[in-house]
């Protein structure tokens, strides 16, 4: 079968809504991404693909760790714009939600959260403008009973955009 509308296709791919986050030093930032996936049960690894223009990339970079933070499906479209839209060179994003540092140094979201992964980087590869990390998840938790937000319930009815810098960015905006 040939694929007529690749962009299509690609829509059809499953998503989450997810905030990583890193630190540097005493400094913390995140980002949204779609992109966070399980790889391997034992040890348990992750992965998620970060631009190389933004902050949380350089941060990571840095430490050589992030947190996942697994948005639910309330979370506002405020919290969504705060870490997808808006860049940590500007604005902190964390004075404006409520977090905690996990064991690894790095914030996670306690709000609008379904569950966290702490995770160090075993290995990165480089992927044209993004970088792929994968990591060990070294601690995480489930905070609540919420369903998670996919990809599609944030484009279908909260609306939302796709940032230039996301992986998944087609132009556009969407």
């Amino acid at each position: 079968m040939v694929m007529r509308n690749v962009k299509d296709g690609l829509h059809s791919i499953n998503y989450g809504m997810y905030v990583v986050s890193s630190k540097k030093g005493d400094k913390i930032n995140g980002q949204v991404v779609n992109t966070v996936f399980q790889i391997t049960p034992e040890p348990i690894t992750v992965a998620t693909s970060i631009n190389k223009d933004n902050l949380t990339h350089e941060f990571i970079e840095s430490s050589g760790v992030f947190t996942v933070s697994v948005l639910s499906k309330d979370a506002p479209f405020k919290l969504i714009g705060l870490f997808g839209f808006r860049s940590g060179r500007e604005v902190d994003k964390f004075s404006q939600v409520d977090y905690d540092i996990g064991n690894n140094g790095a914030p996670y979201l306690r709000e609008h959260t379904v569950a966290y992964l702490e995770a160090k980087v075993i290995k990165k590869e480089d992927l044209f403008t993004h970088t792929l990390y994968i990591g060990e998840v070294m601690d995480g938790a489930r905070l609540s009973d919420e369903v998670p937000m996919t990809y599609d319930y944030y484009h279908k009815v909260i609306k939302g955009k796709t940032p230039k810098n996301a992986a998944t960015y087609s132009g556009g905006g969407a």
